[in-house]
């Protein structure tokens, strides 16, 4: 029974297409295998489709309120660079800290200014530096037009972005009570050889007054 199906499929392979069966059937599986390969590329394709949509619903998702930080740290100011986006985008200038989460293609990861995030980028603004040593607060030893950029940049920020802390200065305080310890020694000395300078004046005087006592007495 089998047997006469098969030889019946054959007749129709080669009675209806003109091929035979070895042929038809290679024929099949070719196409049968294309079929798969374009159906996997575009569900690849539509897949990668999906993750770009999600990513940009995320970006276009509202940004929470800016958050005040009051006076914080350098090295605190480093876990708002953007590599928790659980947590604002912050960066400094001249100390002050600008909340730039709504910049997040510009300032976040894989943004071209991502360097500057979570970071006092006063000098590297300044200058235009993209290097690492220029990442600093310290503006000391720029030039007039470094310093008119970035005031610039200052502007731009003040305008654009709300200012949510400032960076916690890191230069030593002068303890005034140990700076006023060597004038009032100075003071003291002052003031004894003051007092002693009078006694030795009046023994200079009773040396030298002595002989003239002698010769009046001999007289």
């Amino acid at each position: 029974m089998a047997l006469q199906v098969w030889e019946t499929l054959k007749e129709s392979i080669t009675a209806y297409t003109g091929l035979s069966p070895a042929t038809f059937f290679t024929v099949l599986a070719l196409a049968l295998a294309i079929y798969y390969m374009v159906s996997g590329m575009f569900g690849s394709s539509n897949q990668g489709h999906h993750q770009r949509s999600r990513d940009f619903e995320e970006q276009m998702q509202p940004l929470p309120p800016p958050v005040q930080l009051g006076e914080i740290t350098l090295e605190e100011l480093k876990q708002y660079d953007g590599s928790d986006s659980k947590k604002p985008l912050l960066m400094a200038i001249k100390g002050q800290i600008y909340d730039v989460s709504q910049s997040r293609m510009f300032y976040g990861p894989g943004g071209p200014y991502a360097l500057f995030a979570g970071k006092d980028a006063s000098r590297a603004l300044a200058m235009m530096s993209f290097e690492e040593k220029d990442l600093t607060g310290d503006i000391s030893g720029l030039g007039v037009f470094e310093l008119e950029a970035l005031q610039d940049w200052e502007y731009k920020f003040m305008s654009k972005y709300v200012t949510v802390g400032t960076v916690k200065s890191t230069i030593p305080v002068t303890d005034a009570s140990n700076t006023s310890e060597p004038a009032e020694t100075t003071d003291r000395d002052a003031a004894k050889s003051a007092e002693d300078g009078p006694s030795e004046n009046a023994a200079v005087e009773t040396v030298e007054s002595t002989p003239n006592v002698d010769a009046d007495k001999k007289e």
